[in-house]
């Protein structure tokens, strides 16, 4: 219901407390690499390099929290129209241990997982979150090795 509410009032940041635990730890792992990322070029890359470098890590390293990222990715990927459209009316909820399943009127099936708090988390999204900091991991790694190499050109 409080899913529902978020996505009915544009508000996808609202739902953040009621994803699955790995869902959260991604987007705060995705805040927090491209943080670095910006950091990193700003600190290391020349002047000339750093605009084009920084232009894929901005949105997400200028949020201003986890749950904001969460909100990024809902309207960039089309998450708030799909749950609008399939959220409308839910047909049953089905439990088994610490999963759930939402069934709605149109048919789609949304799971859940308990997290430690007791509160069932969405999972939906889980996994292109994951995917998404698993490649913010990788960027910054390279961002790092970049910078580190025009840090040693400077030096004679």
């Amino acid at each position: 219901m409080r899913i529902a509410q978020a996505v009915n009032q544009d508000r996808p940041q609202d739902f953040f407390a009621y994803t699955d635990e790995e869902a959260q730890h991604a987007c705060y792992s995705l805040l927090d690499n491209r943080r670095r990322a910006r950091a990193r070029i700003l600190g290391g890359y020349p002047g000339p390099k750093q605009a084009e470098a920084l232009r894929p890590f901005q949105d997400i390293a200028e949020l201003e929290s986890p749950a904001d990222v969460l909100a990024y990715y809902a309207r960039r990927e089309g998450w708030l129209s799909q749950l609008r459209h399939d959220l409308s009316a839910v047909k049953k909820v089905e439990q088994s241990g610490p999963r759930a399943t939402v069934v709605t009127v149109v048919g789609t099936r949304y799971a859940l997982r308990r997290r430690p708090n007791g509160i069932y988390g969405l999972s939906a999204f889980t996994p292109f979150l994951c995917e998404e900091a698993e490649k913010s991991a990788r960027d910054f790694v390279l961002i790092d090795k970049t910078a580190s190499a025009y840090e040693g050109a400077k030096k004679p």
